[in-house]
Parts: C-alpha cells; structure tokens; sequence
C-alpha cells in the first residue's frame, strides 16, 4: 500500500484505476476498505481512485490530542495527498465524517475540487438550522457522550458490532469492524475527531461553489430529511439531490447507486 506524509504524520492509501481522479474520503468508524464495493465499479467507468486512511485510522498517523483533529488539519490531509499524487484538481467523494471533510475541503480549496458527491451527512450550515426545526439533536445524542474521555472508548469497543448492524450496516462489514476495534485504545483516534468539532474553525465563506451531488438515505438512523433536504441551499452551483430507500451505510450496502451518482456527477 502506498503512503504520503503529511504534518509529521505518515498515511497509507490505495490508488487504483486509470481516468479522471476521484478521491474516496471515508467516514467513521470505517476505513478505506469501505469503498471496496464501489471503486471497482468507477474503475469499469475510466475512473482512477485515491482511498486515504485517514487521521486517526493509519497506523503511521494517530496523533493523541484532540487539537489535531480540527476540520483545516483534516482537510489538508486530503490536500497533501493530491500534492503527493500529482494532481493539481480531483473530484471528492465523502461518507459520514468523509463528507464533512469533503464539504470543508470544497468551501476552504474549490480550487482543488472539481465535483463534489457527499453521502448521508448534510451541509453543515443545513444540519445547524435544522437542529431546532427537527429531531435531528435527538439522532446525534451520541456525539455529545464522546466528548467524555476514555468512557466513550471502552462503550463502544463492547457494543461496536450490535450498534452498527442496528443501524442497517450488513453483519460481515459490521464484523470486521468490531474486530478492529476490539482494542478501545483503537477507537480514540476516530472519536477525536467528534471532541475536536468544537476547536475547529469553518471556513469564512462556508456556501459550495462547485458541482455536487449529495446522496440521502431515507431510513438513516442518525441524519434527519430537514438538514437533507435543506442542504441544496446552500450549494451555488449544479446541484443534485439523490434519496435512495436506504440506512446510513451508503458505500457497504448501496454501492451500485453511489457509483452511478459519483460517475454522473463526474461525466457532467
């Protein structure tokens, strides 16, 4: 597996496919294996794809404050690797926490972003507004309780299998997962990216100027239609909204769908 470095820290990724370069951003707790449906399918398509495991997820790169989790460090990561690769603009596709970078990424650097795909995970102006407006702060209860440090660890190394499949991930990816993180010491990188959320910084100007596209499932557990449907506000470009009858685990378990969006947001 190829690495780049960046801010002291060393990331493994994948590189795969020849074409236009699509960056796959993954969410949490997941890892770059969570595209592992989807990127055969945008490789049929000519497309090249770029999987980074990200802060928190590589082995070389886990720093232990959670000050090294704010939102500008986790968007020059993905910076730092097209630099690596060689390439000057890539079209950005993110999942869960993926899609919060990628939404970052798109209002700090539109000139690195060529198109945008989020999936689930709204804008973050629309998952605000919406806070008041619907049950969306009764969905995200939990971010709340990994504020706390170290009890949020061994919680969710315990229940990590049973929380996943209950919320509509399949039982082998669920599984994996919950042998990754048999170890609570492992969980603390990506839980530090929910106890940085309140020492970043947004970008100044935080309305999308680029092509995008942004994927909704309508039975996700964790992100309420208010913010989905809001979210086209605040996009100043092509926008397209797509809701598919699915749960949250978009990549794992509706990979054909994502893959048509992410190569129609591309081919436009």
């Amino acid at each position: 597996m190829p690495t780049y470095t960046h801010d002291g820290l060393t990331f493994d990724y994948t590189d795969a496919g020849a074409g236009e370069p699509v960056v796959l951003l993954h969410g949490f707790p997941e890892d770059a294996q969570s595209w592992q449906r989807v990127a055969p399918l945008l490789h049929d398509a000519g497309l090249r794809t770029l999987a980074p495991e990200q802060r928190g997820y590589s082995p070389g790169a886990k720093p232990k404050r959670r000050g090294d989790y704010t939102l500008d460090k986790l968007s020059g990561d993905v910076l730092a690797l097209l630099d690596a690769a060689g390439i000057e603009r890539a079209h950005v596709v993110g999942h869960d926490w993926g899609g919060g970078v990628a939404w970052d990424l798109a209002t700090r650097h539109p000139q690195r972003v060529a198109s945008l795909v989020v999936l689930a995970t709204p804008h973050p102006s629309a998952a605000m507004w919406a806070i008041p407006r619907s049950k969306q702060a009764l969905r995200s209860w939990y971010m709340g309780f990994f504020q706390l440090p170290w009890l949020p660890e061994r919680a969710g190394a315990r229940v990590i299998e049973r929380m996943l499949t209950s919320s509509g991930l399949n039982a082998e990816d669920a599984r994996r997962y919950a042998e990754r993180y048999a170890d609570p010491a492992r969980l603390t990188g990506p839980m530090n990216w929910y106890r940085a959320i309140p020492l970043s910084q947004p970008a100044t100007d935080l309305t999308v100027r680029v092509p995008t596209t942004y994927v909704w499932g309508n039975g996700d557990p964790y992100l309420d239609r208010v913010a989905a449907e809001k979210t086209r506000d605040f996009v100043a470009a092509d926008y397209r909204f797509v809701e598919l009858d699915a749960t949250h685990w978009l990549p794992q378990d509706e990979p054909d769908a994502v893959a048509t969006a992410i190569i129609e947001r591309v081919m436009s």
